[in-house]
């Protein structure tokens, strides 16, 4: 009985010790964040935002000249270079306005849930964008074994009737 008493007293002491932890553990997630704060994050994703379309108009503009320049197999890198600047575009443009979903959580607890919907969201946008990158190649080699193929057959036809 001696024991008992002994473990359950050490027990309460270890938990009245920790007790104002505990207590601040339970409130940390509804502690609010500043609206300071929070404005100032979204003025400066706006920012960020803003001169993110500018670098991206300007790239769609050398991508339009390069295109313009040449042609056959390069424009098929243009599609890839506007589709990948077109990614990082979307990229930036999801990483603003999940800044700004962030600066707009109130309470830690809504932040961390906040950004598990973000993660989930970009996880799904890179599978979806890893299928269309592995078609696309698909058919890339597919059309470009098919040109190899009958350029071959011309000059071995040309070949026989020379």
């Amino acid at each position: 009985m001696t024991n008992s008493f002994n473990t359950e007293s050490v027990l309460n002491t270890v938990k009245n010790a920790f007790a104002p932890v505990t207590d601040a553990l339970k409130n940390f997630p509804n502690v609010e964040v500043p609206e300071a704060a929070r404005d100032f994050v979204k003025k400066a994703a706006g920012t960020a935002k803003d001169r993110a379309a500018d670098i991206h108009t300007g790239s769609e503009k050398v991508t339009s000249v390069i295109e313009n320049a040449v042609a056959g197999s390069v424009s098929e890198s243009a599609k890839i270079s506007r589709n990948i600047q077109q990614a990082v575009y979307e990229d930036a443009q999801a990483l603003f306005a999940g800044i700004d979903k962030l600066a707009s959580a109130k309470s830690l607890s809504e932040a961390v849930t906040i950004q598990s919907d973000l993660v989930r969201a970009q996880g799904e946008v890179v599978v979806a964008r890893a299928k269309a990158t592995s078609e696309y190649f698909s058919k890339l080699i597919a059309d470009s074994a098919k040109t190899a193929q009958d350029n071959f057959a011309k000059v071995v036809a040309a070949t026989k009737t020379a």
